[in-house]
């Protein structure tokens, strides 16, 4: 084990025996806020500390059994347990490795999902609408809520735009690498000679921000503007102008929200997308810096870069970004995705492990 990784287990040891004894003090649940972040701290170190306590056992197996050694009648007897305990260090070493990657602080949060329509005109439009399926089914597995947010439907059935919030468990920790160009090709339902075309749409998947206060946005720099919603809705929704467009004048950044016949919660639902939006583009530009200096194996969730082809006269779907193809579309255009999520998280951890073995 290398001594820089040693020495930030030591000290996590030290840091759990100190929270132990905050905990245990009487007025460690006067501010509920302090007591809460402790306990979760708590909670994320004891598993890393359990598990050195696994490893230091197995080291002090390993030493015991080479000085058994030095009696010739148990050489081979201690040659077999060191063995086993330098067994024992060598996976407890890996998964210690794995609990000390540093924590997407954001993987616990909700998202909003904006797929929009892009080349392919009509087609695109209705691949989006397939691909809003794919994963409001996905989430349903998960026992995840779905709410549309925002929809701009097209012609034939299909989405131009369509924002959808997802909660639930760890919603964004599975959702967030699906960023980017998902291209189709198939035959359209509009194409009379039975040729194959290719379309595209982009998918941006933005954590939910907790308190909207949390980030800062001049109401000097957005301009609000209500509207009467358009579209299906029921006999009530045209009647008053309860659709809302704000704009932030600095990025040029426009939502808008009418799925609500309330004004009220159509302008709070509108900020909260907003505000995800402006973050995901903060973080997008994080990325784009970082991306100089090393490269991401799962992609930086630019939605000009085309992640993913799902080929229907092939029945398979290939993510470009690790090389996986599975021939199950049928199923996948059905919600089962877990595969393909779960291979491109375990890329994204293999990527982590190695960048902290080169440091």
């Amino acid at each position: 084990m290398k001594s820089s990784m040693r020495a930030k287990l030591e000290h996590l040891d030290a840091r759990l025996a100190e929270l132990n004894t905050i905990l245990m003090q009487e007025d460690s649940a006067k501010d509920m806020d302090v007591y809460r972040k402790l306990t979760r701290e708590h909670a994320d170190i004891s598993t890393v500390v359990e598990q050195f306590g696994l490893y230091k056992k197995a080291e002090a197996d390993a030493k015991a059994a080479s000085e058994m050694r030095l009696d010739p009648e148990m050489k081979d007897f201690a040659d077999e347990e060191e063995k086993d305990a330098q067994a024992r260090m060598a996976e407890l070493e890996k998964s210690l490795q794995t609990l000390l990657l540093p924590k997407d602080e954001d993987d616990g949060r909700n998202i909003f999902l904006e797929i929009r329509a892009g080349t392919g005109g009509d087609e695109s439009a209705l691949f989006a609408a397939d691909l809003l399926r794919m994963y409001s089914r996905f989430a349903e597995r998960q026992g995840w809520k779905t709410e549309i947010v925002s929809q701009a439907e097209s012609d034939l059935g299909g989405y131009k735009e369509v924002i959808v919030r997802l909660a639930g468990n760890d919603v964004y920790a599975k959702m967030k690498f699906e960023s980017g160009g998902h291209r189709v090709q198939r035959v359209p339902q509009t194409e009379t000679q039975g040729r194959i075309h290719t379309s595209a749409c982009t998918v941006a998947v933005m954590p939910e921000v907790d308190e909207i206060e949390s980030v800062k946005i001049n109401p000097a720099e957005i301009r609000i503007d209500t509207f009467r919603a358009s579209g299906a809705g029921g006999q009530h929704i045209n009647k008053t102008d309860s659709a809302v467009r704000i704009t932030h004048l600095p990025t040029g950044i426009v939502v808008e929200c009418q799925d609500d016949r309330s004004q009220h919660r159509n302008k709070d639902q509108a900020m909260k997308v907003l505000v995800s939006r402006i973050m995901d583009a903060q973080r997008h530009a994080q990325q784009q810096e970082q991306a100089q200096t090393r490269k991401s194996l799962v992609g930086s969730g630019d939605r000009s870069d085309r992640i993913r082809t799902y080929n229907f006269p092939q029945g398979r779907i290939t993510d470009h970004r690790i090389n996986l193809t599975l021939y199950k579309i049928d199923a996948m255009m059905d919600g089962d995705i877990g595969d393909l999520l779960n291979a491109l998280a375990a890329e994204h951890q293999a990527e982590l492990l190695a960048a902290m073995g080169d440091a």
